[in-house]
């Protein structure tokens, strides 16, 4: 039994709220008509930045309080990226929730966490959530485009050590992580990764560290593969929860963010209309869904490439035509990689791309387009905009290429609150139950979470859509053989 429904939290509790309307928080100052990450973003694709753009490394800055430990693009900023956190708040119900049921009995105290994700005011609404739980946290931004530096701002004014600015260059970005771990100041017992990156820093020049580590948890596609590499190996050295293939996870953040998101950040850099359009995604999972459907129902048509014979069927049942990347490169107008995989899209795919072409990733990692291979002496790039490079061939022929092959949603728009607020408690509540298990009941593997613990997090979100669920008698209880209050599904639905 889960360390989180052994305390004051129960689903029974929850289920007693289903039927009162929702009470409204009180929000923070909305002084501004526009949130300051929007400005960011459409800012990001419309013209250079007017920041200062000197590395942050160079300089010492610090908080009102005099603090230092951190690097940041300027603590100026922190007043209006405390105000986007407020915003965000009003998003994230789960995880307000978790602060209020056991904010007072701090299941994270003596957790020392350090956290390599994506930073924005979502993702600080869990930062900030888990100090509330009594956790002290250091951070790391995943991503080199995707920090939104007002955020980064109000976390290190408000105590939290954070290293990341936007548009980090990629010694910058392991710099950062190094920070981050913070070896010679303190040791890490909880580790929290998107994309393993995190985790393989700590292997590669802090090995020691580990003896002290009580677990990692990750969640993105890319980190998990890396962990199960690791486990199969035996040089896993400690457990690790894999949140990436959770039920909420996939079902909710992977296929509805990705859904929306991918037009949003399509539409911000390029400004093109996509009815008509020839789009080719490459993969067909969660993500591939989420894009394939928002990209139809525009009108473009859309072709899938799939290695999986499962999915492809999928594929092909949802009206898509599934083909192969070398049949129809040199005709489609927009190329995405949706797979987590290496050279997905080659140079050779990019030599025979129609000029014009653009080519994006919304998969985790920048391997999945082959970069290197265009930087040559005969290619030349162009910056057009932030996140917007052209790439011309000797011919005049030219693709247009969106955040260096880096992830699109998260580097060219923003995120919703609400999609991630599923992600960020499930990630909350591996931390607590990693933390707080008992030596033994986890071995050096990797592990999911138990299906209580989905549709403990879906329950969270329901109030907000003033849903209420039906609840089983005792005679379909017995019928079907579950509890009345779940798990309503097996431990291996996906």
């Amino acid at each position: 039994m889960f360390f989180l429904f052994q305390q004051q939290i129960q689903l029974t509790e929850e289920k007693q709220e289903f039927n009162k309307r929702p009470i409204k928080a009180v929000p923070c100052s909305l002084a501004r008509s526009i949130s300051q990450s929007s400005i960011d973003s459409h800012s990001s694709v419309g013209s250079a930045s007017s920041e200062d753009e000197n590395s942050p490394r160079n300089k010492v800055q610090k908080t009102s309080k005099g603090v230092s430990d951190f690097c940041i693009k300027n603590i100026k900023q922190a007043d209006f990226g405390r105000r986007e956190i407020c915003i965000a708040e009003q998003e994230m119900p789960a995880l307000m929730v978790l602060r209020k049921k056991v904010g007072g009995e701090k299941p994270l105290a003596g957790a020392k966490v350090i956290g390599c994700t994506h930073i924005t005011a979502q993702t600080a609404v869990l930062m900030e959530t888990l100090s509330v739980l009594g956790a002290q946290c250091r951070w790391a931004a995943c991503n080199i485009f995707s920090t939104q530096n007002a955020v980064a701002a109000a976390l290190a004014e408000g105590g939290t050590a954070v290293f990341a600015w936007k548009g980090e260059s990629e010694d910058d970005f392991w710099w950062c992580i190094d920070r981050c771990i913070g070896a010679e100041i303190w040791e890490p017992n909880v580790v929290l990764d998107d994309g393993g990156d995190l985790t393989h820093w700590l292997y590669k020049k802090y090995p020691t560290l580990f003896k002290n580590i009580r677990g990692i948890v990750e969640e993105s596609v890319t980190g998990v593969y890396r962990l199960y590499q690791l486990s199969k190996a035996g040089k896993l050295c400690v457990p690790a929860m894999n949140v990436n293939d959770s039920v909420t996870k996939q079902k909710f953040d992977t296929l509805y963010c990705c859904k929306e998101l991918i037009l949003d950040g399509l539409k911000r850099t390029t400004d093109m209309m996509f009815g008509g359009k020839q789009v080719l995604v490459c993969g067909y999972g969660e993500v591939g869904k989420g894009c394939c459907a928002a990209l139809k129902a525009l009108g473009a048509v859309v072709y899938v490439t799939e290695v999986d014979p499962i999915c492809a069927l999928q594929a092909c049942m949802d009206g898509f035509r599934v083909i192969q990347l070398s049949e129809v490169v040199q005709h489609v107008d927009v190329v995405i990689t949706c797979t987590g995989n290496k050279h997905v899209v080659a140079r050779e795919h990019l030599d025979r791309m129609k000029n014009g072409c653009i080519v994006c990733n919304m998969g985790h990692s920048n391997t999945e387009i082959d970069l290197a291979s265009l930087r040559t002496e005969e290619l030349r790039w162009e910056r057009v905009r932030p996140q917007v490079d052209h790439i011309v061939w000797p011919d005049g022929r030219r693709i247009v290429l969106l955040a260096e092959g880096r992830l699109l949603n998260l580097s060219c728009s923003t995120v919703p609150p609400f999609v991630l607020s599923v992600t960020a408690t499930t990630q909350a509540l591996a931390l607590i139950e990693l933390y707080n298990a008992p030596e033994g009941r986890y071995k050096r593997d990797v592990y999911l979470l138990p299906k209580k613990m989905d549709e403990y997090v879906a329950s969270l979100h329901l109030p907000g859509f003033e849903a209420h669920l039906t609840e089983l008698t005792d005679e379909q209880t017995k019928y079907l053989g579950i509890g009345k209050h779940g798990p309503f599904k097996p431990n291996y639905y996906r």
